[in-house]
């Protein structure tokens, strides 16, 4: 397995700086935080599983701590992703580095300013860069040359994120659902091909009166196609999540923590018991809008050849969610599915208001900015 660098063995970068919180008084959402370090602990597992239902059973939004990986080894990643953002548009944004929406691929540079938002003039203000696992299943993948010194540290951390944060994730929803402790987990195996990947993200302020056109949005309401998604906790505010009574609240920030949200994949997994929330960025409050918005995500796809269909729960089946036969439906295959959300969501001249708008694949089907 590989491991991270030592500071003295890595190649120096800028550093990025972390924004200060804002001082505004935002209408807060109430978030779980869970301290991972416990995990191992007698009993801990299933302590933590206990904590947790309530969060991704009603809110499907958490925060985790104590999940081993240093401050340090963070702010590296925060390092190496504002250098690439940084070098020219035209470096970037080369035909063969950008994702191929057209086949649901999102590995690769999603380039700024390429759609319109809401049927308007204004561009969309997001770039971003999706790094594929570093595995041999990968080794066609074309990758942005800027990363190549970097990629002992970026492979590193991406199977960390996975093998050491979102698999005991897993286990947890496992445990909560009455299923083997890795009933999940070996459908999220690192070595498995799907599509995770580690992901750079940047939002760039807009002028307040092109922000006003499209309602604030910086990304339009949507769930997450996969099944878990990992986003290192920074301060700029402006996710917010949809409750069930259809009110937008701020996820705040957690020193130190990881923001997590249940994907559709596992929504299904689960026949929506574990939710999958409808979020969206909104342009963040008047003292945060002096720079960037820096994002780093880790997002966990199911395996390619995994059958995304209900699982054999007791839990499930006391409650009715799923009845003696429905497992055994015609699954829909994990790669199938997210390339097909991908497309669906990502292939367009513009991104529009999906609200209401249906989308299915085989069995499976959400409905965008529901509640």
């Amino acid at each position: 397995m590989p491991t991270a660098l030592s500071p003295s063995e890595a190649l120096p970068l800028p550093k990025w700086h972390r924004p200060a919180k804002t001082t505004y008084d935002l209408p807060w959402a109430d978030i779980k935080v869970l301290d991972l370090s416990t995990f191992d602990a007698p009993g801990g597992k299933e302590k933590l599983a206990e904590e947790l239902r309530d969060a991704v059973h009603n809110t499907g939004f958490f925060s985790v701590t104590g999940t081993g990986l240093t401050d340090e080894e963070v702010q590296r990643q925060y390092d190496i992703g504002q250098a690439f953002f940084a070098i020219p548009h035209g470096d970037k944004a080369q035909p063969q580095y950008k994702c191929d929406f057209a086949n649901g691929n999102y590995f690769g540079y999603r380039e700024l300013g390429e759609r319109t938002v809401r049927g308007t003039e204004v561009r969309d203000n997001v770039e971003s860069y999706n790094h594929a696992k570093f595995t041999p299943h990968y080794a066609g993948e074309t990758r942005h040359p800027f990363f190549e010194p970097y990629r002992p540290e970026i492979e590193a951390f991406s199977r960390r994120a996975l093998e050491g944060v979102a698999s005991r994730v897993l286990e947890l929803f496992a445990i909560i659902l009455e299923l083997p402790g890795d009933f999940f987990v070996r459908g999220h195996r690192y070595d498995d091909p799907s599509d995770d990947h580690l992901r750079y993200m940047l939002y760039h302020p807009r002028p307040e009166a092109e922000d006003a056109k499209v309602e604030n949005t910086w990304a339009r309401a949507h769930t997450d196609f996969g099944s878990l998604t990992l986003l290192w906790s920074q301060n700029v505010a402006g996710l917010q999540i949809k409750t069930t009574s259809g009110e937008w609240r701020y996820v705040p920030p957690v020193d130190g923590g990881i923001i997590c949200n249940v994907g559709d994949t596992l929504d299904f997994w689960s026949a929506s018991y574990l939710k999958s929330t409808t979020h969206r960025v909104v342009r963040p409050p008047p003292d945060q809008l002096g720079g960037n918005r820096l994002g780093l995500f880790y997002f966990v796809r199911p395996g390619d050849d995994v059958d995304i269909k209900p699982a054999p729960s007791p839990l499930l089946k006391r409650l009715g969610l799923v009845g003696e036969n429905q497992e055994d439906a015609a699954p829909v295959k994990g790669l199938e599915y997210v390339r097909a959300r991908v497309k669906d969501y990502h292939n367009s001249k513009d991104y529009g208001d999906r609200k209401g708008q249906k989308f299915r694949v085989g069995n499976l089907e959400i409905v965008d900015e529901a509640t």
